[in-house]
């Protein structure tokens, strides 16, 4: 496949609303929260900018995006400006915010942990929170433990370094220093996809993209049983 792996598939399709559940579920743990048009908002990972967007619709709230993929990055820029509305876009990790500490009232999270360094990323959104602040993360979680080749096959297409049981991600949270640790599993079927899903495809991508969707379907049957994720929300006390 050249090296391209399944980021570049999201960042070529210009996939927004990837992670499981779509903006939909993104509505709903939006909605539990005390959310106004003070609040201050860091969009970690923001792909290309249809969560951000929205949140600007609801609240019209200061929002923040942080996006280290340069194709998502122009993505999200031109939905920006094609909105005009005025949502501050960093390209830069999580595994190094350039914010200061105690920049945000809330951190959402989706679908990003997964493939970075997360006891970093985690101490990064610990640090640039408010006193008081949410972290709203949906992330890869399985659901069981795997036999080694199978934890192989999935870490390597999906190009990640670990895959976290709930208890895990439990463990990593209280460790950075959260506390009110809330994780919940919502019941939406990986398979059945996302209806609300949107793309954006870029002008040229290369064939293999679709080699690459199709594999990212075979490992959800393989494992769908196992291959799951959570929502967990916790507060900077």
């Amino acid at each position: 496949m050249g090296g391209l792996t399944y980021i570049d598939f999201l960042a070529k399709f210009g996939v927004g609303g990837a992670h499981p559940g779509g903006i939909n579920l993104t509505k709903n743990v939006l909605s539990q929260e005390k959310i106004s048009s003070n609040s201050s908002i860091l969009d970690a990972g923001c792909g290309t900018g249809q969560t951000a967007a929205f949140m600007y619709e609801r609240y019209q709230a200061n929002i923040v995006c942080l996006e280290l993929n340069p194709i998502m990055v122009e993505k999200a820029k031109n939905r920006f400006q094609l909105l005009k509305y005025p949502i501050q876009l960093v390209q830069g990790s999580v595994e190094d915010i350039p914010f200061p500490d105690d920049s945000f009232e809330f951190i959402l999270c989706e679908s990003v942990l997964a493939f970075v360094n997360k006891p970093q990323a985690l101490h990064e959104f610990y640090r640039v929170l408010k006193t008081g602040g949410r972290l709203l993360a949906n992330e890869m979680t399985i659901n069981s433990s795997l036999p080694e080749d199978a934890k192989r096959e999935i870490m390597e297409f999906y190009n990640i370094d670990s895959l976290l049981l709930e208890s895990d991600w439990r463990t990593l949270l209280q460790a950075s220093g959260f506390k009110e640790i809330d994780i919940r599993q919502l019941q939406s079927d990986l398979m059945n996809g996302n209806t609300a899903q949107e793309f954006n495809f870029s002008q040229n991508f290369e064939p293999e993209l679709f080699s690459i969707l199709n594999q990212h379907g075979n490992m959800l049957v393989k494992y769908h049983d196992i291959l799951s994720h959570r929502i967990f929300t916790c507060t900077k006390i």
